[in-house]
């Protein structure tokens, strides 16, 4: 079950001589152990960064927990490793492993990777390769596993598509279970009798024939393979199939009850510090607003919500399996939740004796902000954060963000009335049109909510403006519009920057040329991927790090691989143009897109008459 002389080497050669060696030895309170010889699969499932990250994030819980709860299947983790654990297992020649049995990544039936992060690229390559498994999905035959990618960074796949078999787009609840045991299905009938597989060609051959087949049965599944790109004047011209028995395009995968699907009631305990230390219960999933930037609400469509009571219930049943103190309830838009009252009431009813602390770490700026700091209390937690995303009207009208500061100020003068002393406001700078006044009026609007957190407790409020650098995605209606250049960033940084007139109020900017290659990665098409390969040999790990970021590197990879970044970045695309992601599907479509971005440029023209 265990493979005990793997993990006797790892204790005695590799694990003394790391940082941290508890995030690589496994054995955490609820985790699920099972004999690989007696399951019908199994399955690891990994996350691209660190251990500490990857165990914060929900959604590989869900999974876990879901497959786990399968008598045939056995599902595992994985996690990039950092440099020196690397460094230590190519010493030894150590495979990296599954952290349930230290099983080898090669010898799983499938390896799934959540994308939830571009610069993360290359930690993809060091996890395929470390694990024993060929780099590219055309050099594998039967005998590997199946390469499996989902998380939000698949719905442009064509960066990563070299390096996985099969994409998942949407949902992973209905397809996770769906293509394991499609897998199964085709490993049985491509074996030998002694459970061999063939090599070479031929074995490259049944690959292709069993993964063409996924393709054919599951509408939610993109098989790279059979997608090749036409590029015309540096830019992507079509996507043409390879093969006619395969779907033209490929359509999300969508749970229609949430309140169904089980949430995870025994979420594994890590034995050290992680980002989000808590229990994380969504109660809801995709968002009723449709702001013109947010990539989430385009592919998370439709709204779906769990029931108050199947929320308390597995919050419970979460607290007795762990004993954390706080409780976190998930979705993109938390107070948007259609009984977010009486839930935040019976959740305090309930973990309030307890001394658990309720977290609601997305609010929605509007008028019923007033209750929400009355509701949540400050019992441990003394700080709100809150994303108005822009601060002048006629700019939320262009990005389709309807809220009012008149909302966001009596909210913050409610929290500090109720023992809150800090906000953290989420800003973006770069959106199309973006005025001098728009970048006035983040600074005016943080130093107005420090002005209140005077006039109500006697001293000025602690605000922070964290302002993000705009990035257009993917199937949102702004994915036609060219990203801003490093020398505006450079400016509008220092331009706000300079207006900050209270102590208290802090500017805080994204680190631009992190944000430029999040630009590159998340609107690039395939060639892109040669440059993350470029950039991974030369050296390229854990680049959502600050201090392992070498952006000179990737500038260097990128022009190796001759990427054209004014084409790929900065240059506007025309309505007509084909897009590296078009074969994708969200619910609305592209139709849907081009009337909004129309809508978006008419308003653009106002705001620019008025001026």
């Amino acid at each position: 079950m265990i493979n005990h002389q793997r993990r006797q080497l790892l204790e005695s050669k590799v694990w003394p001589r790391v940082q941290t060696p508890a995030q690589y030895v496994g054995g955490e309170r609820n985790i699920v152990v099972k004999d690989h010889s007696q399951m019908r699969g199994t399955v690891c499932l990994g996350f691209p960064d660190a251990y500490t990250i990857g165990m914060s994030h929900h959604g590989l819980q869900v999974l876990y927990s879901m497959m786990n709860r399968r008598p045939d299947w056995a599902a595992e983790r994985v996690f990039c490793p950092w440099p020196d654990m690397e460094e230590q297992l190519r010493k030894h020649d150590i495979p990296l492993y599954g952290l349930e049995t230290f099983t080898a990544l090669s010898d799983f039936d499938i390896v799934g990777l959540s994308l939830q992060y571009e610069i993360s690229s290359p930690n993809v390559l060091t996890m395929i390769d470390l694990g024993g498994i060929p780099l590219y999905s055309i050099d594998r035959t039967m005998a590997d596993p199946l390469m499996l990618a989902g998380g939000p960074c698949t719905q442009n796949p064509e960066p990563m598509a070299d390096y996985f078999d099969v994409m998942i787009i949407g949902d992973g609840e209905p397809a996770l279970p769906t293509v394991c045991d499609l897998w199964i299905e085709l490993k049985e009938r491509y074996a030998r009798e002694d459970g061999s597989f063939a090599s070479g060609v031929e074995g490259q051959k049944q690959r292709e024939e069993a993964l063409a087949e996924i393709a054919m049965k599951m509408d939610c599944a993109y098989v790279p393979r059979f997608y090749q790109p036409e590029y015309k004047d540096g830019r992507i011209a079509a996507i043409n199939r390879t093969r006619a028995d395969v779907p033209e395009t490929i359509a999300p995968s969508t749970i229609s009850d949430l309140d169904a699907m089980p949430l995870p009631t025994s979420p594994i305990v890590p034995y050290i510090e992680t980002v989000h230390d808590r229990i994380a219960v969504e109660i809801m999933r995709g968002c009723p607003h449709l702001c013109r930037f947010c990539q989430s609400t385009a592919i998370k469509r439709p709204l779906r919500v769990r029931e108050v009571e199947t929320i308390v219930d597995a919050a419970i049943e979460s607290y007795e399996n762990t004993g954390y103190n706080e409780i976190s309830i998930l979705s993109l838009s938390s107070s948007d939740y259609p009984h977010f009252e009486p839930l935040v009431m019976r959740l305090h009813e309930v973990f309030r004796p307890l001394g658990v602390n309720i977290s609601v770490p997305s609010l929605r700026v509007n008028d019923q902000l007033k209750s929400v700091p009355i509701l949540l209390g400050s019992d441990r937690r003394r700080s709100m954060t809150l994303a108005p995303e822009v601060a002048r009207d006629d700019m939320r009208e262009q990005i389709r963000k309807k809220i009012k500061n008149s909302d966001l100020i009596d909210g913050c003068r409610v929290a500090f009335n109720h023992g809150f002393d800090s906000v953290k406001l989420y800003f973006m700078c770069g959106l199309p049109g973006e005025r001098p006044v728009d970048l006035e009026g983040i600074v005016e609007l943080a130093e107005a909510i420090a002005t209140v957190g005077k006039e109500e407790t006697g001293r000025y409020a602690r605000v922070t403006a964290s302002v993000s650098n705009f990035v257009p995605k993917s199937h949102t209606p702004y994915q036609w519009n060219g990203m801003q250049r490093r020398e505006y960033f450079k400016w509008a940084h220092s331009y706000m920057r300079s207006r900050c007139r209270i102590r208290s109020v802090t500017v805080k900017c994204h680190d631009i040329e992190t944000s430029l290659l999040e630009g590159v990665l998340s609107r690039g098409d395939r060639r892109t991927g040669k440059a993350i390969e470029a950039a991974w040999r030369a050296g390229a790990r854990m680049d959502g790090w600050t201090e392992y970021m070498d952006p000179q590197r990737w500038w260097d990879a990128l022009a190796s691989a001759e990427i054209d970044i004014e084409k790929t970045v900065h240059d506007k695309y025309e309505m007509m143009d084909k897009l590296p992601w078009d074969h994708v599907n969200v619910k609305f479509g592209r139709p849907y897109l081009e009337k909004e971005q129309g809508r978006a440029t008419v308003q653009l023209a106002a705001m620019a008459d008025a001026e």
